[in-house]
């Protein structure tokens, strides 16, 4: 097949879809994919990137059309207004003329913005080809959550334009089985409605520590990732606050984000800095090697019904590295932590009892913790594997371009 992916975020950009791009070029598949400029998190043209970019690329074997965007610049509200509004804008505008092949599929991934789905839907008509959309964020419902947006206005707004987009897809696949009720409320047909999770990368695998230790000695527990709103980053300092009398226990954060400099105040105010360290970010290849450092892997979010739906993608993550998980959420995220085995789910936003979890934690048998971490491993592959679930997207890519 010739499958065009239509995506906001691409190589050097890190995101699964990569991966799911070379895994299909890998198994006979052309594969186009059309993207904006890279420039995610920082806001800042990736090395070797910018204006001069546009137009085509070639990255092993897979063809990438480029349009113009404006960056996201320092990530305010308005900048990722425009950052959207512009490869919404551009795709449109030079799509039809620098993607004009036949595409068996077109396939959309959508971690945010949803308005990726606004092009691809125009290349649909156009071309003649069956939408596949890959659900990771649900809109309007994500952004009034994380406080994004606030005008009930605009979010009206925002659910027409989904609704809109829903119908007009051939397949929607969802990161979560909590997600399929609002797809199907939102405009999406239940028929054409299918769970499909994410994968960890195929760089995720169990490995042993590096000889020179990247963190403090003691008992880790890892958080990475980004550092927004969505992740009650309040949850970890005030946990952290909690169990400050006990030395051994290394709180450590791998990554950025928004509110990262907020916690870095609230960890100086309270003078958490012996037990709370931000080791800044580093490249998605590099994780497994800084997990097999940690003791517990840490997922938090906030107390938001939007959130309990979603599973973040760290999960499938922590899970393929094979380290016991403590997480702070509610919801759909909990329950896959509680059926591997893997580690200890406790409430969102719940500081008290995510600081019993990891003393519990803390306090178990290094055997028992093997076990956990095992149970992990063993969960992700028998869920999670990259390998199964593409063999079962394709199944689906070749119904719907049969029609």
């Amino acid at each position: 097949m010739h499958i065009l992916i239509v995506t906001h975020y691409f190589y050097p950009e890190q995101f699964r879809i990569n991966d799911l791009a070379l895994e299909l070029k890998a198994r006979g598949h052309q594969v186009t994919v059309l993207t904006g400029l890279p420039n995610y998190p920082k806001g800042e043209w990736m090395n070797g990137y910018g204006y001069g970019s546009i137009g085509d690329e070639d990255w092993q074997g897979v063809r990438i059309v480029r349009v113009p965007t404006l960056r996201r610049a320092a990530g305010k509200g308005w900048q990722l207004a425009l950052n959207y509004a512009s490869f919404v804008f551009s795709a449109c505008v030079l799509a039809p003329f620098w993607c004009r092949d036949d595409y068996d599929v077109i396939f959309t991934y959508e971690p945010s913005p949803f308005t990726v789905g606004i092009p691809a839907a125009m290349l649909r008509y156009l071309r003649r080809a069956p939408m596949i959309f890959w659900v990771q964020d649900l809109w309007p419902e994500s952004l009034a959550a994380a406080g994004a947006v606030r005008s009930p206005r605009v979010l009206r707004w925002v659910g027409h334009v989904v609704r809109w987009i829903y119908q007009r897809c051939d397949l929607v696949l969802v990161q979560s089985r909590a997600f399929i009720e609002p797809a199907v409320a939102a405009g999406a047909r239940r028929e054409d409605v299918r769970y499909f999770p994410n994968w960890a990368e195929s760089s995720f695998l169990p490995v042993a520590a590096p000889k020179k230790r990247q963190v403090p000695a003691g008992f880790v527990v890892m958080f990475a990732g980004n550092m927004g709103e969505a992740q009650s980053l309040l949850t970890i300092v005030a946990a952290a606050a909690r169990l400050r009398h006990v030395a051994d226990i290394q709180w450590v954060m791998i990554g950025d984000g928004r509110r990262m400099a907020w916690m870095q105040e609230a960890v100086q105010d309270q003078g958490l800095q012996t037990c709370v360290h931000f080791l800044g970010r580093h490249p998605t290849s590099s994780m497994p090697s800084f997990f097999a450092q940690a003791d517990a892997l840490l997922v938090t979010l906030k107390a938001d019904p939007v959130f309990a739906q979603t599973i973040p993608s760290k999960v499938q993550s922590y899970l393929a590295c094979g380290k016991p998980i403590l997480a702070a959420l509610n919801g759909e995220g909990a329950t896959v932590v509680k059926q591997s085995g893997g580690g200890i789910a406790v409430a969102a936003e719940d500081d008290a009892a995510l600081a019993d979890a990891v003393l519990q934690l803390y306090n178990m048998p290094s055997e028992q913790r093997t076990t956990m971490a095992l149970s992990a491993r063993r969960y992700f592959e028998e869920t999670f594997q990259q390998e199964q679930l593409i063999d079962q997207l394709l199944q689906w890519m070749q119904n719907v371009h049969r029609g």
